[in-house]
């Protein structure tokens, strides 16, 4: 049963959407020039072709969840809604914080016209500080208690709690980057988690509702361009963004091991490409064709669209753990 703000829900889904839609087509002839995506030389040779396509556009997503989250936050604060305010505010913070790290990581590789910018250790530095602080605010603002909530109940972790946060939430970020790796994918789990929040946020937790509203909206708006053959690519700008937002989103609901329903597909390709590192150095053969799975797939027979849809419906049914353990 939807809440008093299901209109409010309705103007983040279409303010979002609306954002992305306009950003994008000017972003794309922008970039063009300035942003053209390298394109990784040990993926798929079928890829090569997509050399060139301009990237960054994740930027569309910054200015959807700003312009889109204003009016709820002055709505939150007018009606003295401070908790859900603040929250709103801290999911806002992490996910800019991540995309700020994707411009640098982006920028990079454009400058140096290859497909490496930040080490892997920069760039894990940079999200292990912006999630500290993500899970400092909650604790110091929002009294987050080192427990996790479900239907029966509270589970206390103790001192296990944020470790398991910290370990959870840059999983989440940097699978959503594995994901990041064919036309579409990407939006496609971050639109099925965000439909996801919706349904189970809707009624009691507001600012988490709303946030799944933009999602849906941004995400559509982006698929329009970057469905296959893409127009525009995300960039880790926007793969960054998505994967904070949807692991952040489970803070919401006291338990981030939400995100192994909300983000089972980021969790899939993260854990094909472990398995595939480790069965290879011990037996020097290979478990996938390609990892992460998508490429294995691809090199399967299907396509980069049958892939999207599969990875909606695979997010969409892993979501009903979240319904049975976290609704009443």
């Amino acid at each position: 049963m939807l809440d008093k703000y299901f209109p409010l829900y309705v103007v983040a889904f279409l303010l979002s959407l609306s954002v992305t839609l306009l950003a994008e087509r000017r972003l794309i002839p922008a970039l063009s020039e300035k942003a053209k995506q390298p394109i990784y030389t040990e993926g798929p040779s079928w890829h090569e072709k997509k050399s060139g396509t301009p990237t960054m556009g994740g930027i569309a997503f910054i200015l959807a969840l700003l312009l889109s989250s204003a009016p709820a936050l002055l709505i939150f604060l007018l009606q003295g809604q401070s908790e859900d305010a603040i929250s709103l505010s801290l999911l806002l913070f992490y996910a800019l914080a991540n995309a700020s790290i994707g411009i640098l990581d982006d920028m990079k590789k454009l400058k140096r016209k290859q497909n490496e910018g930040l080490t892997p250790a920069q760039k894990l530095l940079l999200q292990a500080v912006a999630t500290a602080i993500f899970l400092f605010l909650r604790h110091h603002l929002l009294s987050d208690t080192s427990a996790l909530l479900f239907s029966f109940g509270w589970l206390p972790l103790g001192f296990l709690y944020y470790p398991l946060s910290m370990l959870m939430l840059l999983g989440c970020v940097n699978c959503a980057n594995l994901t990041d790796g064919i036309d579409g994918l990407a939006a496609s789990v971050a639109f099925g988690a965000g439909l996801s929040v919706f349904y189970i946020s809707s009624a009691f937790i507001a600012h988490a509702t709303y946030l799944a509203a933009a999602l849906m909206g941004m995400t559509v708006g982006f698929l329009c361009f970057n469905l296959h053959p893409a127009r525009i690519f995300m960039g880790d700008t926007g793969s960054l963004l998505l994967g904070a937002l949807v692991g952040g989103l489970s803070f919401s609901f006291q338990n981030p091991l939400l995100i192994f329903s909300f983000g089972i597909v980021y969790i899939i390709e993260g854990v094909s490409v472990v398995l595939q590192v480790l069965y290879f150095k011990a037996t020097k053969k290979r478990i996938f064709k390609m990892a992460p799975l998508h490429h294995h797939l691809e090199k399967s027979g299907w396509s980069e669209n049958r892939i999207c849809l599969v990875a909606i419906f695979l997010t969409l049914i892993s979501s009903l753990t979240a319904y049975m353990l976290y609704l009443p």
